[in-house]
């Protein structure tokens, strides 16, 4: 179950990031300037309903995992899976975070490019979650 918990995080997370950087990230600038504000706002409070129960049962059943390794899974992949949540949940903090807040203040185009650059390190680290998750899961059905 452990397993399959983690999976359905990952595999969730990786859809929302994907909708966030290749759709959702880019049209931020269509939105006037006039509405940026309430948009941005809106944004961060309705993402953080799906992103945070997500990103905590991620973290935590990561961490579960990398310590006590379900039967069949070698402890590298737990380790190397719970690495990637880390760089995920550090550049969040340290990146997109600030740059969502300063873009509570209006569209700032310097802003929102370095906000679709940087995503691109969590969209990355999640696929390869994606792909080590899968993985994981063959190991622990034995495939």
């Amino acid at each position: 179950m452990l397993l399959l918990t983690h999976a359905a995080a990952t595999l969730l997370m990786v859809g929302v990031i994907l909708v966030v950087q290749l759709v959702h990230y880019p049209l931020f600038r269509y939105v006037r300037a006039a509405d940026y504000d309430a948009f941005q706002a809106a944004h961060m409070r309705r993402i953080t309903w799906i992103v945070a129960p997500a990103m905590t049962a991620e973290f935590a059943t990561a961490g579960w995992i990398a310590w006590t390794p379900p039967p069949g899974v070698p402890a590298w992949m737990g380790w190397t899976g719970l690495g990637l949540v880390l760089f995920i949940w550090v550049t969040t903090g340290l990146i997109q975070v600030p740059l969502h807040r300063r873009l509570t203040d209006g569209f700032d185009a310097a802003a929102h490019h370095r906000l679709v650059a940087t995503n691109w390190l969590r969209t990355s680290a999640w696929t390869l979650r994606a792909g080590l998750v899968l993985w994981m899961l063959g190991w622990g059905l034995g495939l």
